[in-house]
């Protein structure tokens, strides 16, 4: 790993260790897992402006699909004519291609700290104390497939697929009738991808993916209301 990374890796696992070891008189075994949930928690809360904005840019190009279906037909035979004149329209009512894809972009940098910090036997030079945890007696820093089979990582797909099933309504719910079949194929199959991110990282980064994908499908239904 590149030394620069090895600062903000050394300061979050420091930062989850202290807060380890001021739950461990009352959560016990279950300290790293409560740790592991409020830090996803506290993230997400803190990107909550960035979801609402990326919320209100989704709204926004929905509202403005007729008119881009018309820019389509009208100048269909003219690619370049084309981009111009539905980038000048996003721009105009302020949202993009890529309206709704920040919160989980900025949320990138946390994942990949949590995968590195359960993904690692020694940490700034120091045994790591934190993949010692457990979730229903399997340690958190067990990768796939030594955790295949333990009460946790069941646990922990059972949930996964009924929030992304949740998710998968909630995504179909927002299509309108002129949806692609493929659009409304990747609604309802893409949020299982969770699934098999799980199986392939370490069971502390699955419980992030639980916890933030019910937070977004949580936020998702308030914000649609």
């Amino acid at each position: 790993m590149p030394s620069f990374l090895e600062a903000p890796v050394s300061g979050a696992y420091h930062l989850l260790t202290s807060l380890v070891t001021a739950l461990q008189p009352l959560a016990g075994p279950w300290a790293a897992v409560i740790a592991i949930v409020a830090c996803t928690l506290l993230v997400r809360l803190c990107l909550l402006p960035l979801s609402v904005r990326a919320h209100r840019g989704l709204r926004a190009r929905a509202a403005l699909m007729p008119h881009m279906k018309k820019l389509t037909e009208r100048h269909r035979d003219n690619p370049e004519r084309l981009q111009r004149e539905l980038a000048k329209l996003q721009t105009e009512h302020g949202t993009t291609l890529f309206a709704g894809m920040m919160p989980t972009l900025a949320q990138l940098p946390f994942f990949w700290l949590m995968y590195t910090l359960f993904s690692r036997a020694l940490v700034g030079g120091e045994t790591n104390q934190l993949i010692s945890g457990t979730l229903l007696g399997a340690p958190l820093g067990l990768h796939w497939p030594a955790f295949a089979a333990t009460p946790g990582f069941l646990v922990l797909a059972v949930l996964l697929g009924v929030v992304a099933w949740f998710s998968a309504r909630l995504a179909l719910r927002q299509l309108d009738e002129s949806a692609t079949t493929l659009s409304r194929r990747l609604a309802r199959w893409l949020p299982y991808g969770t699934l098999l991110t799980a199986a392939f990282v370490p069971l502390a980064a699955g419980l992030y993916l639980l916890t933030t994908t019910t937070w977004t499908v949580v936020e998702r239904t308030v914000l649609q209301r």
